[in-house]
């Protein structure tokens, strides 16, 4: 913080006349437009509902079987769906836009015929609605992003939940464990620390694709801690920035290598003067995939001696206590101008 206060003053310390009024026209004319946020659900995917000109795209990817399901709401026969005896580890997203819906890891053999599971992948990710069709009262249940119909749920399935999700298999896609996630069922965030998060949260603001940073506190003990409190070292944060981005224009291995090129990820609890276990290398990531992914980008650049050999100390760790900044934080280059030196590899 201490490099960036001084960055940040010296430009502040320049004289008004040091810009000409076509250059103060300039920087309005060219400033960005904030865009509206995605709503994210509490595992990071975009839930943000689809446009009717999107859904009639995917509908024209989709078989016949499978749009009368997802988009007529009707039910395939039982014992017949491709998925009903899949014993793979993975998940299962809508066939209709991507969204993780259910993991293997909560599918049970119910006996009824259908794909079943006791819990979903997140609560967020699905709508339950009222079905009184066919002379019965049932609990319809559809994806949240894009409105597909998938099944139905019970109250007749097994602990902890007691709930029996009954779904169809033409309303899902099996992706294994280990294989690469498609962008429409990716986390559509991503949390990065690298030091003074004025200068992290500046650089990434500039990448396209991103649709916003975030300064905050991340991996801590305490709930919502204050900027004096984390600066102690008592509460386990470290300065965080988090990234809300599409990954259909920028991929989450591309902002981890960005991530790298704009901070010294050798050296343990510092970023230049900035000394402490707030200031350290941090990955926080969302699921395994991004784990995955962290690894194969730490591997890659500890082979390539990016770093002239001196060891990558990045911490890798489940997301967990991510908490915004004050907002006297936000967007501080932005506001008073300097920057944050990048480290030379």
């Amino acid at each position: 913080m201490l490099l960036c206060t001084i960055l940040a003053a010296a430009s502040l310390a320049a004289p008004p006349a040091a810009q000409s009024a076509a250059q103060s026209a300039a920087k309005q004319e060219s400033a960005p437009v904030k865009t509206a946020l995605p709503r994210l659900s509490k595992s990071g995917y975009d839930l943000t509902p689809l446009t009717s000109d999107q859904i009639a795209s995917i509908r024209k990817t989709l078989t016949p079987e499978e749009d009368r399901i997802c988009f007529g709401a009707e039910t395939e026969r039982p014992f017949c769906g491709t998925l009903l005896d899949n014993k793979k580890e993975g998940i299962y997203v809508c066939v209709a836009g991507g969204l993780p819906l259910f993991s293997s890891s909560a599918k049970f053999n119910s006996g009824t015929g259908w794909p079943s599971f006791f819990a979903p992948f997140d609560p967020e990710h699905i709508i339950e609605k009222v079905d009184a069709s066919h002379g019965m009262v049932r609990t319809e249940i559809l994806d949240a992003r894009s409105g597909a119909h998938l099944g139905h749920v019970f109250d007749d399935g097994p602990a902890p939940t007691g709930k029996r999700y009954c779904l169809n298999s033409a309303a899902l896609k099996f992706i294994a464990k280990g294989e690469p996630l498609p962008p429409g069922s990716q986390p559509a965030v991503a949390y990065f620390a690298g030091g003074c998060f004025w200068g992290v949260e500046d650089r990434f603001a500039q990448v396209p694709g991103v649709i916003d940073a975030e300064s905050g506190y991340a991996g801590g003990s305490v709930q919502d801690p204050t900027y004096k409190a984390v600066c102690t070292g008592d509460t386990g944060h470290a300065e965080a920035v988090r990234v809300i981005f599409d990954p259909k224009e920028v991929s989450y291995e591309q902002l981890v290598r960005f991530f790298f090129k704009i901070h010294d990820p050798t050296t343990l609890n510092r970023q230049g003067p900035d000394i402490g276990t707030q200031y350290r290398s941090a990955i926080y990531v969302m699921n395994d995939d991004q784990r995955r992914v962290a690894d194969s980008v730490i591997a890659a650049l500890t082979a390539e001696k990016a770093f002239k050999g001196r060891k990558i100390v990045t911490e890798i760790a489940p997301y967990s206590n991510y908490f915004a900044a004050e907002e006297y934080h936000q967007d501080y280059h932005k506001k008073h101008g300097g920057s944050c030196a990048i480290p030379t590899p």
